[in-house]
């Protein structure tokens, strides 16, 4: 048996199949997921699990370069906005129109992976970075400025 981290099989092999720059959207129970873009569907009931619950199981085990939401969480739904700057408080963060998430953007996603939340424009877009101290590690190598500034945060 794995001995902690994320247990659900198929968000475990998600996380484990993305690669830099790959999109992993983790949406509310209500996202319109394309019928042609995997699924890892953890939703229960309303609210089981929440998003808050599967975004901080998700930031353990994946690296989270840049974090999109949707331009109108901030003023319609600021509690959510909050919790998902803390989980996620060394990436870049963005915003796109909710309807510009539902549709192209959700056609690029490596995977979405569906919780519970009951949460107005509860999806976000994660996109996979790098492990710049350890990717940069080898004797000669040089980050590029951006990976640089993250490894002194």
């Amino acid at each position: 048996m794995k001995r902690n981290g994320i247990l659900n099989l198929g968000l475990s092999q998600a996380i484990a199949g993305m690669g830099h720059t790959d999109l992993m959207i983790v949406c509310d129970a209500g996202f319109p997921i394309p019928s042609d873009v995997p699924r890892v569907d953890l939703a229960l009931v309303q609210d089981v699990p929440d998003l808050a619950t599967v975004l901080k199981a998700i930031a353990q085990d994946f690296i989270v370069e840049r974090v999109v939401y949707a331009a109108e969480m901030g003023a319609n739904n600021p509690r959510l906005l909050e919790k998902v700057q803390e989980v996620f408080a060394g990436a870049d963060f963005g915003t796109l129109p909710h309807e510009e998430i539902l549709g192209s953007a959700a056609r690029q996603a490596k995977v979405i992976v569906r919780t519970g939340a009951y949460d107005p424009w509860g999806n976000i877009l994660l996109y996979s970075g790098v492990d710049a101290p350890k990717w940069f590690s080898k004797e000669g190598t040089i980050a590029p400025e951006y990976y640089a500034r993250k490894m002194k945060q």
